[in-house]
């Protein structure tokens, strides 16, 4: 795997055990889960198109227009 050994991995494991501690590992496992995750799920949706229409410039001034008549 990588050119790395089963004794590598188990030390460089312990390293990280030894610096964050067995409290925060679970965590940061979950925080880099949810990292890839959504890291995934931008680079497969398309974007999204925002589709609402806007308003005609002749509805703005009518609407205005009421408005001030009030």
């Amino acid at each position: 795997m990588f050119g790395i050994g089963m004794t590598e991995l188990i030390i460089i494991l312990v390293i990280i055990l030894v610096i964050f501690g067995a409290n925060k590992l679970p965590e940061i496992g979950s925080g880099m889960g949810k990292a890839i995750k959504n890291f995934k799920k931008a680079t497969t949706e398309p974007e999204e198109i925002d589709v609402t229409p806007d308003e005609k410039k002749g509805d703005k001034e009518e609407n205005t227009q009421k408005n001030q008549d009030k």
